[in-house]
């Protein structure tokens, strides 16, 4: 049985035609048992989900398993907004913030391949306002020293550059003085001036001596412009969003799919739900978030890091391109190789996990911590979604719902250990 809405039908009356595939309108499911999962143990991923809405740690969760290229779970549970009595739905928007740095890993690559760029180029060889970066000094919030070396396009790709987040205690404050932005909030700027405005700051450390998690990935959203002559949002509609059929991916909301954005709720820890409220929040970390930021304000700020908006559809289109080695249903964006340099660990021991060019890489079973294989790749965002793609058992893992903060929930951690509990062959 497969659960769509919390309506269980049999998984033939799903099937819309013997050709497997994701069409450009719906996702259409095979049963288990064809690509090796078993339809009794996937039928846990639904009861999780069940559970933990009617206990209010979630407003509402849609799950997405495939094998071999072939959907075999799509679990639609719970409210899409509790308080409007709107129920999930498959079709239903959400902020996926994070997740969109793997598809601008990818805009970077696609250029790459067409020779733009060299994974050695110094940033500043594009963006002069980069040249010449100093570091604050190991200890200090003021001090300063000139950078032993420049940033390069890898460094960024790696999150090794030195760039840094606003939650950071040394720089968070420069950058909010700065108007620095992370996309998860109205802005009036353009990328272009953000990265102009981040450029003026020190760096956290030297390029390529640690791994900090950072803007990193909105500079190169501003480099896909400058080496493309596209704004971000016209790159990704024209060069990845239109040859993967993924119609419902955006920087932000048309008006007429407005009523398709899912809510976003906030939990304490081991508290219930709540609605967020309209305004700047302060988030975690003191990192400020609106939840209107995708239909309202001046729409212009296109953030690589951490501005989309998808679907669990789209989103497993852009997943499977990956999996498959850069190709989808004669579409080729990447070359295999290329794939399989981005999906490899580049930063060894700057990092406890494998990082690679726009994802997460596990180097070994202390670094998933459960079910998993080596040289699993993902990525997850900061309104409680993630995906999983393992190239060794063809497998991929999708999650989304819209809450934060999230109280340390481990739902989306349960998902994947119930993705790969359900392998049968």
């Amino acid at each position: 049985m497969s659960c769509i809405q919390r309506v269980c039908i049999p998984i033939a009356v799903l099937l819309l035609a013997s050709a497997a595939r994701v069409s450009a309108q719906e996702i259409t499911l095979v049963p288990p048992s064809e690509v090796g999962l078993s339809e009794d143990r996937l039928e846990r991923i639904n009861d999780v989900m069940e559970d933990y809405i009617e206990a209010k740690k979630v407003a509402g969760t849609i799950t997405l398993v495939a094998r071999a290229g072939e959907v075999a779970h799509l679990g639609v549970h719970g409210m899409q907004d509790v308080e409007a009595g709107k129920e999930m739905q498959p079709d239903t928007i959400f902020r996926i913030a994070s997740m969109t740095k793997p598809i601008t890993s990818v805009a970077v690559m696609m250029l790459f391949e067409e020779g733009k760029l060299l994974l050695t180029d110094p940033v500043s060889k594009y963006l002069p306002e980069f040249t010449d970066m100093r570091v604050l000094k190991e200890g200090s919030s003021e001090e300063i020293e000139p950078a032993k070396r420049p940033i390069t396009i890898k460094h960024l790709l790696t999150h090794t550059s030195g760039l840094t987040y606003q939650w950071d205690p040394r720089l968070g404050n420069k950058y909010k003085a700065a108007g620095v932005s992370h996309g998860l909030i109205e802005d009036e700027k353009t990328i272009a001036k953000g990265v102009k405005a981040l450029a003026t700051l020190p760096l956290l450390h030297h390029p390529g001596d640690k791994f900090t998690y950072s803007l990193s990935i909105d500079v190169l959203g501003r480099l896909v412009e400058v080496w493309s002559g596209m704004t971000l949002d016209e790159f990704f509609q024209e060069r990845i969003f239109d040859p993967l059929g993924m119609e419902d991916t955006s920087f932000f909301v048309p008006e007429e799919k407005v009523g398709r954005l899912a809510a976003v709720y906030a939990r304490d820890e081991d508290g219930p739900i709540r609605r967020t409220g309209p305004g700047p929040q302060p988030g975690e970390h003191g990192m400020a978030h609106s939840v209107t930021y995708p239909y309202e304000g001046s729409k212009s700020y296109f953030s690589g890091g951490g501005g989309l908006l998808s679907t669990i559809r789209d989103y497993y289109r852009f997943a499977q391109m990956i999996l498959n080695g850069g190709e989808l249903e004669g579409e080729r964006l990447l070359s295999r190789k290329t794939v399989e340099l981005m999906t490899s660990d580049q930063v060894g021991d700057l990092q406890e996990r494998g990082f690679g060019l726009g994802f997460s890489v596990e180097r070994g079973p202390r670094e998933f911590g459960g079910l998993g294989s080596i040289g699993t790749h993902g990525w997850g965002g900061f309104f409680y979604t993630s995906f999983f793609i393992d190239p060794e058992e063809e497998l991929i893992g999708i999650y989304m719902s819209q809450l934060h903060p999230s109280g340390g929930l481990d739902l989306a951690e349960k998902f994947r250990v119930l993705a790969y509990q359900s392998i049968a062959d």
